[in-house]
C-alpha cells in the first residue's frame, strides 16, 4: 500500500508485486511471513564464517530452517557449508566461466555466432546475477535458480542447449580466430 499513491506506474502492479517490494525494502517488518526467506538466507550468509560449517553440517540448510534450500537458495547453503573460501570459489568457476564465453563470442568473425553467443552469455549473467543478488538481500525474491547448481530440471536443460550452442559456435570458427 505505501506505493499505490505514488504514479500511474504502480497501478500497474499487482498486490503481490507490491508486497515483494515491501518486503525487499524492508524485511524484518514480517520476519516470520512474507520476509522469513530472506531473513534466515542472510542468516545463514553470514554463519558459513572463512571455511563454513562443514558438509551437511549447517545449521539453517539441516534444520529445515531455510526454504528452498535445494533450488532458489542454494548459494547460502553452500556459503554456510563451505564459508567464504567455498562462495569465493563458485564465484571464480563463474566468471571463468563467462570470461571464456564472452572472449569466444567477441572474437569470432561471423556476425550471427557472435551475437547468439553473446546474447546466451548474457542470459547466463543474469540469471547469476539476479539469484546471488536475492540471496544476499540485494535484489527481491524471485525464484530464479541459480545456473549449473540449482535443481530445475527446464532450467538446467535450456542452459545445457545455450552452453551447447555456443560451444558449437567457438569449435566452428573459421581457422585462425581465438
Amino acid at each position: 500500500a505505501l506505493f499505490k499513491s505514488r504514479g500511474t506506474e504502480w497501478q500497474l502492479l499487482q498486490d503481490y508485486q507490491f508486497l515483494r517490494i515491501d518486503t525487499f525494502l524492508d524485511p524484518d517488518k514480517d520476519p516470520l511471513g512474507a520476509g522469513y526467506h530472506i531473513t534466515q538466507s542472510k542468516i545463514a550468509l553470514g554463519s558459513g564464517g572463512w571455511t563454513g560449517r562443514g558438509f551437511m553440517e549447517g545449521t539453517q540448510s539441516r534444520l529445515n530452517f531455510l526454504p528452498e534450500k535445494h533450488t532458489d537458495f542454494i548459494f547460502t547453503t553452500i556459503a554456510e557449508e563451505f564459508g567464504f573460501i567455498g562462495t569465493i570459489s563458485i564465484l571464480a568457476i563463474y566468471v571463468g566461466i563467462i570470461i571464456f564465453c564472452l572472449h569466444s563470442a567477441l572474437k569470432h568473425k561471423e556476425r550471427f555466432a557472435s551475437l547468439l553467443s553473446l546474447g546466451l552469455t548474457v542470459t547466463f549473467f543474469l540469471f547469476f546475477a539476479v539469484n546471488m543478488s536475492m540471496v544476499m538481500g540485494l535484489a527481491p525474491v524471485v525464484g530464479v535458480p541459480l545456473p549449473l547448481i540449482s535443481y530445475g530440471g527446464s532450467a538446467m536443460l535450456v542452459l545445457m542447449g545455450a552452453f551447447g550452442l555456443i560451444q558449437s559456435a567457438h569449435v566452428h570458427r573459421p581457422r585462425g580466430n581465438i
